[in-house]
């Protein structure tokens, strides 16, 4: 299965969450094997010459391809959560959202120093997640390997908040 055969499984959702939003339903694509498969064989095939340790994966539904992806590719998974979901001592970040400041943790022994890591989500759009999660990897003295995600929202121009970061998308709109 192509990227351009799971782009097609998208579903466009017009004023959700919110009027004048255009949300991108991945359903679809995780409610078919072979699409779910195809989508995270991709990835891992443009993933693999990375070097990375591990893979960090951003609550809730890069859970879903963080797993799936550190699984394809035989490396360790660390949850990057919400505030106050971790049950162990934590390391906290906050970012910036249209409407007020979110913040994600991770717990603090998660990542070793000097560790290559991807960053996986399902979407990036304004880039502020992807982001916070990168700065929680520099802060912890790791490296960010590659953000990864399946969809991309070029129009909203979140490679700009990345700076300098490879990243690797399987749908761009």
């Amino acid at each position: 299965m192509t990227p351009a055969e799971i782009k097609a499984l998208i579903v466009d959702v017009p004023d959700f969450p919110k009027p004048g939003i255009v949300f991108k339903d991945i359903t679809p694509l995780l409610e078919s094997p072979a699409a779910f498969r195809a989508a995270i064989d991709e990835l891992a095939r443009r993933c693999a010459g990375l070097r990375a340790d591990g893979i960090l994966a951003i609550e809730s539904r890069g859970f879903i391809f963080g797993a799936a992806l550190a699984q394809k590719l035989a490396l360790p998974l660390e949850l990057v959560r919400k505030r106050g979901k971790l049950p162990r001592p934590s390391v906290s970040v906050s970012y910036a959202l249209e409407y007020g400041v979110d913040h994600l943790e991770i717990h603090e022994d998660a990542l070793k120093r000097g560790g290559r890591y991807l960053i996986v989500d399902d979407v990036i759009a304004t880039g502020g997640t992807a982001a916070a999660g990168a700065d929680l990897v520099t802060r912890q003295g790791g490296a960010v390997a590659a953000c990864v995600f399946v969809i991309e929202l070029t129009f909203l121009s979140g490679r700009a908040k990345l700076g300098e970061v490879e990243i690797v998308t399987l749908i761009s709109y």
